[in-house]
């Protein structure tokens, strides 16, 4: 006993093309009503002032670092590996200074880890203005 012999049900079904052309105007609207800002062509006018600017000279402490290891803060000579003594002579050469910098004279020869050492060491003394000196080659 079939008693819906004539009729038959017909699935919904979804329709997603209208839902993709509203999605696609979307897009093109945010496209073209965007604008791309690029930062690195700005162009700034800094302002100018008449008054005379204070040259404050940081303060170097300097370190040097010899071939076998010595390290030499300040006139104090440190034993090659004192990473105890190096850090307390740069916090005794910092004491009532105003922002001092850690100059690290290290020769050519000197070991990458002797170098490594002042480094932590002017970290762990709160030192954390750090450059190396260099000199010129000649031709």
């Amino acid at each position: 006993m079939n008693f819906r012999r004539g009729r038959h049900r017909e699935e919904p079904e979804i329709n997603f093309i209208p839902m993709i052309d509203l999605l696609l105007v979307i897009l093109i609207f945010l496209m073209v009503t965007t604008t791309y800002s690029k930062f690195a062509e700005m162009k700034i006018n800094l302002p100018t002032a008449q008054a005379d600017t204070s040259q404050q000279q940081a303060t170097p402490i300097t370190v040097a670092v010899a071939a076998s290891g010595e390290m030499d803060v300040a006139g104090h000579k440190l034993l090659p590996g004192d990473k105890a003594g190096l850090q307390a002579q740069l916090r005794d050469a910092a004491a009532g200074k105003k922002d001092p910098v850690v100059v690290v004279n290290a020769d050519a020869k000197a070991t990458h880890q002797s170098v490594i050492s002042v480094m932590e060491a002017a970290r762990a003394a709160g030192l954390l203005q750090l450059t190396f000196a260099t000199q010129n080659s000649t031709p």
